[in-house]
């Protein structure tokens, strides 16, 4: 019989350690129990240590990001997604970043869980149907990359013109996304919520854009270039909203876990700090921006430049202003904060029932990580937050011509005769327009009053329209809304909605419709 020599043993035994160890890391990374075994151990140690799994030195912080415009300013301070020479967190603060694409929702959530990535991208909407799920690693908004500003919208096909005209119809959308976050707000500025139409579940935006263009839904709510390929490929088809005048509901952050964060305090404010710089250099700086597109275009592929371009035209890249204002460290801000938009969406979503009662979003003040906008010492007007859209003053037949994009019918009770709020008016205006007035900044607003029947047509004209001054002088003294954003209008009772002939009828017709209109 054949003896093994000692080279041979030693193959072996390398054959044996090498199978052991790739069917361990095999279970660690794809298994449910080696999931909650890592889970319970980064939770112990922090996030790195025994089942790191990360490719990246001790100096490298690893960002995992998706294809999309928003996240400009720190790439182009990095000159590029990989570490270099060049980088000017390498130049400036000695440590080197390295942006990773993933974007697949759940490959990226794995990722950042093996710690292959320290932060990684999320939108703060949809944030609270992960929470959950993430509990273990005690994940931590870090800051606020971007506003999406026509990278999200809907699609819809001829014959849809308004909001309420999607009752019934069958619309794509990936659930549990900034998609889904869209529909949720367009619907409820229509006064509507998901069970008035019918949701059509797939994977991501591409998927609801396909199944748009072959004509398996009425509508879709997608990523931009494909809601303007769909327009292109589906006849009569037209995009009924975006994020362009919805301007403030997707908002894109990063999240780390906190143990992580709390051991590179320094780091994540250099890390903020150089990231905010970068987005003020692209947002003032034309050739910044060419120089941004390019780093863009050169990481994505089939993104030619003015692709990239119009990634970046599609967001608001967050400046520290904007940090500050979202993060609720401005104490003169009036606008959408990163609590007012997460304890909303906690609350929708846990309506819808995507959330269940046992399921723990924990409050914003324990997801929010406020250290590196609160420490941070960027000044200077390039560093100042977005100042609100200006509107151009229109005739008043122009004003009530423009097409309802969205109504909201508001019944706010006046005393017979009187036009102003009183507390309980303010309470009802504070709760059903000013969060669709405030996510909704970049839209034209239209107030109209309405009336019964009873008494002089032509005095229930000119009351309705102080009714309806009133709502917006209120909007505009206690939220600091513009004024020429809004349209006022008094329809007295020419507007019914119900039968005058009732007093239940004539209560329905006593109204205040909120409405987004037409640009």
């Amino acid at each position: 019989m054949a003896r093994l020599t000692s080279f041979s043993k030693f193959l072996i035994t390398l054959l044996i350690v090498g199978v052991v160890f790739f069917a361990g890391r095999y279970f660690m990374n794809n298994t449910k129990t080696g999931q909650e075994l890592k889970g319970k151990a980064q939770t112990e140690d922090g996030g790195g240590g025994l089942f790191s799994s990360s490719s990246s030195d001790a100096n490298t912080i690893g960002v995992g990001v998706v294809t999309w415009g928003g996240y400009a300013g720190g790439q182009y301070w990095n000159n590029g997604f990989k570490p270099n020479a060049e980088s000017r967190f390498k130049k400036d603060y000695g440590f080197n970043v390295e942006f990773k694409i993933l974007d697949d929702p759940t490959a990226s959530r794995n990722a950042w869980k093996n710690d292959e990535v320290q932060l990684l991208w999320a939108t703060v909407d949809a944030l609270p149907t992960e929470m959950p799920g993430l509990a273990a690693y005690d994940p931590v908004v870090v800051f606020q990359a971007d506003w999406s500003r026509g990278g999200d919208a809907i699609v819809v096909r001829r014959g849809i013109t308004s909001v309420s005209d999607l009752r019934g119809k069958q619309i794509a959308v990936a659930e549990l996304s900034p998609s889904h976050s869209f529909l949720i707000w367009l619907l409820s500025a229509a006064g509507m919520t998901t069970n008035d139409v019918k949701i059509v579940g797939v994977p991501s935006p591409v998927e609801a854009a396909d199944a748009f263009k072959a004509n398996n839904v009425d509508a879709a709510v997608v990523w931009s270039p494909f809601d303007e390929e769909c327009v292109q490929k589906v006849p009569g088809a037209r995009i009924l909203q975006s994020t362009r005048n919805a301007s403030n509901i997707i908002a894109d952050v990063f999240i780390a876990k906190r143990k992580w964060v709390e051991a590179n305090r320094e780091r994540v404010q250099q890390l903020y700090e150089g990231w905010m710089k970068g987005a003020a250099e692209i947002n003032g700086n034309p050739s910044a921006k060419q120089e941004a597109a390019q780093i863009l275009a050169n990481a994505f592929d089939g993104f030619s430049k003015d692709d990239a371009i119009k990634a970046i035209d599609n967001v608001r890249l967050c400046t520290h202003g904007d940090n500050l204002n979202f993060f609720g460290l401005n104490r003169d801000f009036k606008g959408v904060t990163g609590e007012e938009l997460y304890s909303r969406m906690s609350k929708e979503y846990r309506n819808a029932g995507v959330l269940k009662g046992s399921d723990v979003v924990p409050p914003w003040a324990k997801t929010a990580y406020f250290g590196a906008v609160e420490h941070a010492t960027l000044t200077g007007n390039e560093n100042a937050a977005e100042g609100q859209k200006t509107f151009a003053n229109i005739s008043e037949s122009e004003a009530k011509n423009k097409e309802a994009v969205a109504t909201k019918r508001v019944s706010i009770s006046f005393r017979s005769g009187e036009f102003q709020l009183d507390e309980n008016a303010k309470y009802i205006v504070d709760n059903e327009m000013v969060p669709i007035a405030k996510a909704f900044a970049n839209s034209r607003v239209r107030v109209e009053g309405n009336t019964d029947n009873v008494g002089n047509a032509a005095s229930n004209v000119a009351l309705s329209k102080k009714r309806a001054q009133s709502v917006i002088d209120y909007l505009v003294k206690e939220y600091g809304m513009p004024r020429s954003r809004f349209i006022v209008i008094g329809n007295g009772p020419d507007n019914p909605v119900a039968d005058n002939s009732t007093d239940e009828g004539r209560k329905k017709n006593r109204r205040t419709d909120f409405e987004l209109v037409e640009e």
